[in-house]
């Protein structure tokens, strides 16, 4: 999806010169009302240029309401938004043209061929005409469309429409992307073939704001993470960092029979941050350093003369972080907002040109 203005406007360069020591997008003090419910609550956040920055979180959490705001669909209650230094609200026509968006759902028109579609983008974002059908097929092919480039896009897969509705958002080579939790819906295999579109996207230098629930997404794809519930950041890092403060390593230890396990949790139970967790013949230790851990252990039980069965060391994950933080996990699942941000920003949606998609 993008977003169209209405008449041709002048963009900062990129990188921009307009506020150099700030991130290529800015969230600041941001809140935002549907009725009784704070979708956001004092949002802050800034994305260095040329990164990926994962915005994780449960459904309503307030991630699609950012990007609406940082997208002139909705106006904020307060705060301050602003995309290359340009401020969302005082400067919306020249935000959108240096931006893409591609949404929870496909936006294109399913009777338009994938072609068709792109060399629409193409005219209505005011691309020069000789460029607009080098480009669609430019696209096409970066996206492995050609084959189904004149096929309507009714008959393309839930992940072929996921690629064309990403090539959609880009046909105006946006230096800023959006992407609203791009991968819901798809199959595993579909899921990792966007990833890898990702992927080259941001070895070309596009700066990337991602909203996800899925927490193999965010590890794999950004360069920081910012945890969001009840419309506040509540964590913000790489992953790494989260992981190093959030969770501990877990020490799993098997054993042939339970009484041997319950021997050896007692041994082990110094190396442990809290008691050992024991299982019938498994024993769980939460370590702060795993490798230390694991030669201690392995040591105290030779001399005890307690003979494993197996040993593993598991690294915490981002739903460990997110379970430490918050007292649940996230779904998993794909979804909008159930404060309302979809339908809520709907009904209080400004006038901001058409949309395209």
């Amino acid at each position: 999806m993008v977003l169209a203005t209405h008449d041709p406007v002048t963009v900062p360069p990129t990188p921009y010169a307009a506020g150099m020591n700030e991130g290529a997008i800015v969230l600041q003090g941001v809140t935002k009302r549907f009725g009784d419910v704070r979708a956001l609550d004092g949002l802050d956040l800034s994305v260095p240029p040329g990164t990926v920055y994962g915005l994780l979180g449960p459904n309503g959490a307030g991630k699609t309401t950012a990007v609406r705001v940082l997208t002139t669909l909705i106006r904020p209650d307060q705060g301050h938004a602003r995309v290359l230094g340009l401020d969302v609200m005082e400067r919306p026509e020249e935000v959108r043209s240096v931006i893409g968006l591609a949404g929870q759902y496909a936006a294109v028109d399913e009777n338009l061929t994938g072609r068709e579609n792109l060399r629409l983008i193409g005219i209505l974002t005011h691309l020069p005409r000789p460029a607009v059908n080098p480009r669609a097929a430019e696209l096409l092919e970066r996206f492995e469309l050609t084959e189904a480039a004149d096929r309507p896009v009714r008959t393309y897969s839930g992940g072929m429409r996921r690629r064309l509705d990403l090539a959609a958002a880009l046909v105006h080579r946006p230096p800023v992307l959006f992407l609203d939790e791009p991968t819901t819906g798809l199959d595993p295999h579909s899921r990792r073939e966007l990833w890898r579109v990702i992927e080259e996207l941001v070895g070309s230098g596009t700066t990337l704001l991602l909203t996800t629930q899925y927490l193999e997404e965010a590890d794999r794809l950004a360069d920081r993470i910012a945890v969001v519930d009840g419309g506040r950041v509540i964590a913000e890092g790489t992953a790494a960092e989260l992981k190093a403060r959030m969770a501990s390593t877990t020490l799993e230890l098997s054993f042939h029979d339970a009484r041997t396990a319950a021997d050896a949790s007692e041994l082990l139970r110094p190396l442990a941050g809290s008691p050992p967790l024991v299982e019938g013949t498994r024993v769980e230790l939460s370590v702060d350093d795993g490798q230390r851990a694991l030669i201690d252990a392995l040591r105290d039980l030779d001399r005890a003369g307690l003979v494993l069965a197996s040993v593993a060391l598991r690294e915490p994950s981002l739903d460990d972080v997110f379970l430490a933080l918050t007292g649940r996990r996230t779904s998993g699942g794909g979804g909008d907002d159930p404060d309302g941000d979809r339908a809520q920003a709907d009904r209080g949606r400004v006038p901001v040109g058409r949309k395209i998609g």
